[in-house]
């Protein structure tokens, strides 16, 4: 048996779990998800109910990875990261630090905020580059970064 993702029978369509949202945080959300699938075009798409999100998995070789979200909430709509820590940032776009959040990281769209697709398409390719990578580069990233003078971080 495979240990690649298979959605579960009981799987709730990401179009009917964003209908419980306003249209604007529903439009918002979709231009994320269309981001995200356009970035990724082999991504799995899934609704994960018991974090109110929709999460994409990287597929990568029999298995899959899990590395972005999209996560509606009534007055925004947050495009995540879950290695969002190591993803390059000169525009500092990336919140979450401030939350002493381990490793992820992500951007927060207002409702009626312009969504700088572009800037979005090339953190998220940034994201599945890096969920692409083994723990041990991942944590190889990690110890170069800690090792970059405070300027540089």
């Amino acid at each position: 048996m495979s240990s690649r993702w298979k959605e579960p029978a009981e799987a709730i369509p990401p179009d009917l779990f964003l209908d419980a949202y306003s249209d604007d945080v529903r439009a918002a959300a979709n231009r994320l998800r269309a981001v995200v699938k356009r970035t990724v075009p082999d991504v799995l798409e899934r609704v994960r109910p018991g974090w109110r999100i929709i999460g994409y998995d990287l597929p990568i070789g029999r298995r899959s990875v899990y590395f972005a979200w999209v996560m509606p909430e009534p007055v925004h709509v947050h495009l995540g990261f879950v290695h969002g820590v190591f993803i390059d940032d000169p525009e500092c776009r990336l919140e979450g630090a401030h939350l002493r959040l381990v490793s992820t990281r992500f951007v927060t769209f207002d409702l009626g905020d312009d969504i700088p697709e572009g800037a979005m398409e090339e953190l998220t390719r940034r994201a599945a580059g890096i969920a692409a990578l083994s723990r041990e580069e991942r944590f190889a990233l990690m110890l170069d970064r800690d090792a970059a003078p405070a300027a540089v971080r």
